[in-house]
């Protein structure tokens, strides 16, 4: 058993043997949404990240702790907004006593939690956290696959003018001897294998703006706010996460997504679409020393989709599938990680407005997604009847 897993046993075995049973002697019994909150804050151990409130003179600050736990299960619980949240803490005095608060008037105001979450947001808790609880579940572990992939994020924000280029315009026509020619920027791409993370990161747009992408059916989609773009590892574990533009190309953010899953876990096998097809990426990823697996893209090369065809026939018809496709069905994992946060935690009902606000939002999402799912390679599955 590798250590990693050893340590996950040992925390499923410590909630369910020590901390369920104090917590129905304590606060009555717990429903099923209850035990999933205890379960990621458990998990996540945010008490290490953020900071007890400060001793002195004066109105003592409301425990930052306790907000961010409550914000965990707002996004577990699926509440729209924080004023929902209140207000089920008013009601759910078990929720209240997880989060921390043991009286009803203890719970503090929509003002204190607005500016306890801008607050978070400008300290970057959710990479802290986010950082930390990937490698705890991941150390001395070898995973196969990483599926990458982007999902558009609608915001209530309305999108600023583009900036206008101040570089003067180039006369047309071949440059005179001895003019100085002003030089076109290099592309992203070709910039990106020679910066550190922390410049790739800056250079990448981050404003609310209108994005566009073609989904599954072939139809065109267009929303305003962001593009949040996702590294899931086996087992629906979200590793990486990096919020742009929503007009950022996918493939743009693909190398500071490689560069921050491999320095926080090991793995095999880079599983991308079509949209990630560049040289750059692929020879980037083997620079690491992972596989890229990237789906041929048949909108630059005419005859191969036909010739594509041909061969899964002949395949088809030997009865034989290539090992390649067999790993390449491994990138239905991005989708569902997706799909988890929209549908279940929070991540189509965004209120905020800012990059760092929205990250922060979607980020207590991506925790709860991260803690459950890892829990749920060791949790015992019930048999079937």
């Amino acid at each position: 058993m590798s250590e990693s897993r050893d340590r996950l046993v040992r925390c499923w075995s410590h909630i369910q043997g020590t901390l369920f049973p104090w917590l129905r002697e304590e606060v009555d019994e717990l429903t099923a949404k209850h035990e999933q909150v205890v379960l990621v804050l458990d998990m996540l151990d945010l008490e290490t990240h953020i900071p007890p409130p400060p001793g002195g003179r004066g109105r003592p600050p409301e425990d930052r702790r306790a907000i961010a736990r409550a914000f965990v299960a707002k996004a577990i619980l699926h509440l729209p907004t924080t004023a929902a949240l209140i207000e089920r803490l008013d009601v759910d005095g078990r929720l209240r006593r997880i989060c921390g608060w043991e009286r009803r008037r203890q719970v503090p105001s929509e003002a204190t939690f607005s500016r306890a979450f801008a607050e978070f947001a400008t300290s970057g808790l959710f990479e802290r956290v986010h950082e930390a609880l990937v490698k705890f579940g991941h150390d001395g572990r070898l995973v196969e696959h990483v599926a990458r992939d982007a999902t558009g994020i609608d915001a209530r924000e309305k999108p600023p003018p583009p900036p206008k280029d101040s570089a003067p315009k180039r006369k047309r026509g071949r440059p005179k001897a001895g003019e100085a020619v002003t030089k076109r920027r290099s592309d992203r791409l070709k910039r990106q294998p020679n910066l550190d993370l922390r410049t790739m990161l800056a250079d990448l747009p981050t404003r609310c703006d209108v994005g566009s992408k073609r989904n599954s059916k072939g139809f065109r989609h267009q929303w305003i706010g962001y593009k949040l773009h996702l590294d899931i590892a086996d087992g629906d574990v979200p590793v990486a996460a990096v919020l742009t533009s929503a007009s950022v190309h996918d493939s743009q953010v693909a190398i500071p997504l490689i560069t921050i899953t491999s320095g926080r876990i090991q793995y095999l096998y880079d599983i991308m679409d079509s949209a990630y097809e560049a040289t750059a990426i692929a020879d980037y990823s083997r620079r690491l020393g992972h596989q890229p697996m990237i789906e041929a893209s048949n909108r630059h090369h005419p005859g191969r989709r036909a010739k594509n065809a041909a061969e899964q026939k002949r395949l088809r018809r030997i009865r034989f599938a290539l090992p390649e496709h067999r790993r390449f069905h491994a990138r239905v994992a991005a989708e569902r990680g997706a799909g988890a946060l929209k549908d279940n935690l929070g991540a189509c009902t965004v209120r905020v407005r800012g990059h760092a606000k929205v990250l922060c939002h979607l980020g207590f999402g991506i925790l709860a997604l991260t803690a459950n799912n890892l829990l749920r390679l060791v949790r015992p599955q019930p048999q079937a009847t």
